[in-house]
């Protein structure tokens, strides 16, 4: 008898070998394309700072997942949301069959470790330009291990409580965008502001290379949602197409408006037009028709750009924290719209091939068709419970963490080295042949300094008599 190991019957190797591939593209999305999008969108003196913030999360999101965070989030269950903690690198335990899809426990653990790795990164969007490294370095395995892992078991693993619901999160609209929008603003909330003159002008030092991070982020996003069906089946296909499409519309609907209101259209504008696309469409991709996709595409590139540059600029409540790239607006805005209108256009059939069950998961506007309004409102009230949930606990399980931390390290860098940025954060800066000025100091635009504009600088200049002017 040969002691020599052999595949086991139950692998698929086409699923597998799509698995793999689509987890590598969701790691590109954050390694190197989170990295170059901050370091290109931030002052040129928190270039090295906001891309290290990225690199230093998914190395050490991807430890702590092996360790620990995989089986709290997908192992047995020790609570209605949490796992039981194990460690996910044994060989008997790594090649046993995955919970969904023909391969092995180890293509899952990869798979879903670049989506808890991504999570963390957008975290970092809302905070740079003033975190304490230090502080930064603690917060990421605590928020990993103390609210990722909280709404990955309730809505992903099969024994969650969500999941027996019957929520709809079909790539992570809840999971990734709405826990990491809410956990981002709630943690700027806690870390405090940048210095006033980086507020009121941040200007992005490399349009170019923020445009390569985001072409890498869009792109990747095929592995996002096309890696979801855990096969390389039509559903897949139709993922990916409705992505695309999605953003596609997302990314003109925000150019457009941005063309009537602004009578400009902006590079930037665009940027923001296409991630609320790509976060919109997630909980969806696979369970709505094309057309759906469209409509969602339309809605992603308005609502959130109504909240961005009106509501927020009226708002003194949402003025005073310091959200650096608008996570609150692209990622919890647009993953909670995506919820929403999951739970409207989500297709029975579609549904049936992702979940397996038929006329358990159905979208309100088939339940009205199929006089089965009964069943569409209620998969309603699950999404909306799940956003309600999601919320909750990145708010209090960010507070609680951000709280701690500080019992040890400052939770913000000093005044004296956030003046210097890089150089005192890091003994390093990303282009010292070019010298320290700000090329961009007197550039103006609509959209202000940063990637996502300081809205509130934007209400200080356009505010008259109380009221936002939109040219």
């Amino acid at each position: 008898m040969s002691l020599v190991p052999t595949d086991p019957d139950y692998l698929n190797k086409s699923d597998n070998a799509w698995q793999l591939v689509a987890a590598t593209l969701v790691g590109l999305q954050s390694v190197p394309g989170l990295i170059i999008l901050y370091g290109g969108a931030v002052k040129k003196k928190w270039a090295v700072n906001s891309a290290f913030m990225s690199l230093y999360a998914f190395a050490c999101v991807y430890l702590c997942w092996v360790i620990w965070g995989y089986r709290l989030s997908f192992g047995d269950k020790l609570l209605p949301f949490w796992g039981k903690p194990a460690l996910a690198l044994d060989e008997a335990y790594l090649f046993k069959k995955a919970f969904s899809g023909n391969f092995p426990n180890a293509t899952m653990i990869y798979f879903q470790g670049v989506f808890a790795a991504i999570t963390l990164i957008l975290i970092a969007g809302a905070l740079l330009g003033r975190m304490n490294f230090y502080a930064w370095m603690l917060f990421v395995p605590l928020w990993l291990t103390f609210s990722y892992t909280f709404t990955a078991f309730s809505i992903w693993s099969p024994n969650g409580f969500l999941t027996k619901l019957g929520i709809i999160d079909y790539s992570g609209g809840y999971v990734i965008h709405l826990s990491s929008g809410v956990a981002g603003f709630t943690a700027a909330y806690w870390v405090g502001p940048r210095l006033n003159k980086d507020r009121e002008r941040f200007p992005p030092n490399n349009l170019l290379l923020m445009l390569a991070g985001a072409g890498l982020l869009w792109m990747g996003w095929t592995g996002f949602n096309g890696g979801d069906p855990y096969s390389v089946g039509v559903d897949a296909s139709l993922a990916v197409l409705n992505t695309h499409a999605c953003t596609a519309t997302s990314l003109l609907t925000w150019v457009l408006l941005d063309v009537i209101f602004f009578r400009k259209p902006s590079v930037i504008g665009a940027v923001q037009g296409m991630i609320t696309g790509l976060v919109c469409i997630t909980p969806a991709a696979g369970v709505v028709q094309g057309w759906a996709a469209l409509i969602m595409g339309v809605f992603s590139g308005s609502i959130p750009w109504f909240t961005m540059m009106v509501i927020h600029k009226r708002s003194k409540l949402l003025q005073k924290v310091d959200d650096t790239m608008a996570v609150l607006h692209t990622h919890a805005i647009a993953g909670s719209l995506g919820g929403i209108l999951t739970g409207l256009f989500a297709e029975p059939k579609l549904n049936a091939l992702f979940f397996g069950a038929y006329n358990k998961y159905v979208g309100l506007f088939y339940g009205l068709q199929m006089n089965m309004a009964g069943t569409g409102f209620r998969q309603i009230g699950i999404q909306l419970i799940g956003i309600l949930f999601v919320i909750f606990v990145n708010v209090v399980s960010t507070s609680l963490i951000c709280l701690f931390i500080r019992l040890f390290v400052p939770l913000r860098m000093s005044e004296e080295d956030m003046e210097i940025g890089d150089e005192a954060a890091h003994g390093e800066e990303a282009y010292a042949i070019w010298g320290q000025g700000d090329k961009l100091e007197n550039s103006s635009s609509k959209y202000g300094s940063s990637l996502y504009e300081d809205v509130e600088v934007a209400a200080t200049k356009n505010k008259r008599g109380g009221q936002i002017e939109i040219m």
